[in-house]
């Protein structure tokens, strides 16, 4: 489910995670070549990106798991 960025800030091992508007958070590590972040590594580019839409696979997964549950109760 596509979710806007409205924060960030950093986990216990310095990482940094995107707080989403749907109260999730999710990694936003800057680990070339296959997750270039390098926006991730500044303020300024993290202040950037607020508003950006990414994907939350926790609110994609409860998606998921409330129409299981309504399937088998139909």
């Amino acid at each position: 489910m596509h979710r806007s960025i409205i924060g960030f800030h950093q986990d216990l091992e310095q990482h940094w995670v995107a707080e989403l508007d749907c109260g999730h958070c999710q990694h936003t590590r800057h680990e070339p070549p296959f997750f270039p972040r390098p926006w991730v590594t500044t303020a300024a580019g993290r202040m950037e990106q607020i508003g950006r839409i990414l994907n939350c696979v926790i609110c994609d997964r409860e998606t998921v798991e409330n129409n299981d549950r309504s399937d088998r109760l139909n």
